[in-house]
């Protein structure tokens, strides 16, 4: 063995058990949801004190069970997946005898075993029966499903009606192992559409495959539900460069050490929209003035599009966060440059709230970049 093929042994070992490791966490991930969505509709369905829960039971689960990360949102989007997918029943059950079924008792096992067969869990949808039969010509053969799609995309298909366009996005999924992003990225620009209306539909996908950005590793481990499930902290979901890092470290000690009524709150403070998430960079509450103050960051120009994120975080605070007695929250922008006129242009109608400012680097001095020049080999 050659250095080169040293180098190559160690490359491809790290980047295979890097593949395997995050699709073991999928599986588990998905397996786990599914679950959760099946005892959450048999308990509705033939739950013995159902009656006493009724609409609010999965508020009302959220609040017993007060584990990060299982809220009532997310039990309505695992009770879809599993009305939706009930098919996986079977690859599931297995997947869970064979890796864990030595810390499984048997009182856990078997209701898994019990549980509704494809058919029946279909049923519950209430689906008519001609419905039901294209449904089925249409559905991909379970074990594939559950072993090649992360659970976030089969989330993100399950809330296609449509069974043939559902079975449309799984395929091309599988065929072109699309990311979240980039599956979610398809069905916005009307991809399953744009193929009915093509004449050549295999240059079409053979054109968006090679455009598509393909799954990584770092794909099916860093989201929200993944990092949600391994009790990892938020702060792994937001990657930045040196450069901001360094800058919002000394911004959030500069505001502290000024005083006068900041109280830090959070950092990427993570805020859940319609499914998406988004990071403010900075948030404090000020004492004094009574409101939170949020600090966004921009390592480049003014772009009009900023102003309208931070006016989304006000809107945010003001609905979700403010309290009775606080005043409308404060946004400061901080840019590298900024054009006065598109600052005017792009602010007005919004909050009145927001504030854009330019912001300096300490550079090094002018005879220190001429003895770096002067000291560097070309």
């Amino acid at each position: 063995m050659d250095f080169e093929a040293l180098v190559k042994h160690i490359s491809t070992i790290q980047s295979t058990l890097q593949a395997q490791a995050a699709h073991a966490v999928n599986l588990a991930l998905t397996a786990r949801n599914w679950l959760m969505g099946c005892y959450i509709v048999e308990f509705e369905q033939n739950g013995e004190d159902r009656a006493a829960y009724g609409e609010q039971l999965l508020k009302k689960l959220e609040q017993r069970l007060n584990i990060k990360g299982l809220n009532e949102r997310r039990f309505r989007e695992f009770r879809r997946l599993y009305l939706v997918y009930p098919q996986l029943k079977e690859p599931i059950a297995l997947y869970l005898t064979s890796q864990i079924r030595h810390s499984l008792t048997a009182e856990f096992i078997e209701p898994i075993r019990r549980m509704p067969s494809a058919k029946s869990a279909i049923n519950i949808r209430r689906i008519p029966s001609a419905e039901l039969d294209e449904t089925k010509e249409w559905m991909l053969p379970a074990d594939k499903l559950f072993n090649k799609l992360t659970y976030s995309n089969l989330m993100l298909i399950s809330t296609i009606d449509n069974p043939v366009k559902r079975a449309f996005y799984e395929m091309e999924t599988i065929r072109g192992c699309w990311s979240y992003k980039e599956l979610e990225r398809q069905i916005n620009s009307l991809y399953y559409e744009r193929s009915g209306l093509s004449k050549n539909k295999e240059a079409l996908s053979a054109l968006v495959q090679q455009q598509a950005t393909p799954l990584q590793p770092k794909d099916v481990i860093n989201t929200p539900v993944t990092l949600e499930f391994l009790g990892l902290n938020d702060r792994a979901l937001v990657t930045e460069s040196d450069l901001e890092q360094s800058i919002l470290d000394n911004l959030q000690h500069f505001l502290l050490e000024m005083g006068h009524g900041f109280c830090f709150e959070a950092r990427q403070k993570r805020i859940l929209i319609d499914g998406d998430y988004f990071f403010a960079d900075l948030v404090f509450y000020h004492r004094i003035l009574k409101c939170h103050v949020i600090v966004e960051l921009k390592i480049d120009k003014f772009r009009h599009e900023y102003a309208s994120q931070l006016n989304m975080y006000l809107n945010y605070f003001k609905a979700e966060v403010m309290q009775p007695d606080d005043n409308p929250p404060v946004g400061i922008l901080l840019c590298t440059d900024k054009g006065d006129t598109l600052v005017k242009y792009a602010t007005a109608g919004l909050d009145p709230n927001i504030f854009v400012q330019k912001y300096m680097i300490e550079l090094p001095s002018e005879e220190e970049i001429k003895k770096f020049i002067s000291n560097t080999n070309y």
